[in-house]
């Protein structure tokens, strides 16, 4: 090994540190806001929507069960992981927002993310204090398009609010946030990417439209056959009409053909309910 010269010492370069200490210094402020996420099994897209919300000082990761790394991706971005068996949709969602040390939570799906547009207009809102629950765009991506009209998008959704002045409902899918406050609404846009193919797509809607039929059933909602095209049929007129879905070409038209056969298949399973009673 060869010997330093008497006298000679190694000179450390400050940049790297000072440099370090800059951006540190530069970056901005963590909100004081909670990001609360249900998952399951949702390796392939739960690490990019948790690196869209770094600006939040918390989140929350309810999971139900994952045997494929989902809680391990979590914890490697700093996600506070909860398991907690599955209670349906609105209730696992509330589940989560009660976890959450802040009273401002952000719920997102695992397939979702955080435009930097969309970061700022919740830091806006935070500061701002006009509304306590604040609806955003949601922009939806089907068969490698991102659409841009229909059903697909603006997809307005409540996902922003102060936990004392709103809640999820308990519904087992299509679950709402109530609340009695007046609704903001933000700029920039959320993301939903999903990996899904389009028979994983389908037989997912095939469950929430059986979960739609009971609960209707369970409410006293009846249905007749005239409802298997009326409905459908109004659906597809007012989204691919009216709201332009013809204008995403094919990805708009399937989409919105699917929207409708599920219309059509949850009105269906209600009067099969229906009769099974008689």
């Amino acid at each position: 090994m060869k010997a330093r010269a008497p006298g000679r010492h190694r000179v450390k370069c400050p940049f790297p540190r000072l440099l370090r200490r800059i951006l540190v210094a530069t970056a901005p402020e963590k909100l004081p806001l909670s990001v609360a996420v249900i998952a399951l099994n949702a390796a392939p897209q739960i690490g990019a929507m948790l690196a869209s919300v770094g600006f939040a000082d918390e989140v929350v990761v309810v999971d139900s069960g994952s045997t494929d790394g989902t809680v391990a991706i979590a914890e490697a971005h700093g996600a506070h992981v909860v398991q907690r068996d599955w209670m349906g949709f609105g209730r696992q969602k509330q589940f989560a927002v009660a976890s959450a040390r802040n009273e401002w939570v952000l719920c997102l799906d695992a397939d979702e993310r955080v435009t930097p547009s969309l970061e700022r207009s919740i830091r806006a809102a935070l500061s701002g204090g006009r509304f306590k629950a604040w609806r955003m765009a949601r922009r939806n991506r089907f068969l490698g398009r991102w659409l841009s009209h229909g059903e697909g998008y603006p997809d307005w959704s409540l996902r922003l609010f102060h936990r004392g002045h709103a809640s999820w409902s308990g519904d087992d899918v299509h679950e709402t946030v109530l609340t009695t406050e007046q609704v903001g609404r933000l700029d920039g846009d959320l993301l939903h990417e999903s990996a899904e193919d389009v028979a994983t797509y389908v037989a997912k809607q095939n469950r929430y439209t059986t979960l739609q039929a009971e609960a209707m059933f369970r409410q006293g909602v009846r249905a007749g056959y005239a409802q298997l095209f009326v409905n459908p049929a109004v659906r597809f007129l007012k989204f691919y009409v009216l709201k332009g879905g013809f204008l995403d070409g094919g990805p708009g038209f399937a989409h919105v053909v699917i929207a409708c056969n599920n219309t059509f298949q949850k009105y269906l399973k209600l009067i099969e309910l229906q009769k099974a009673v008689k």
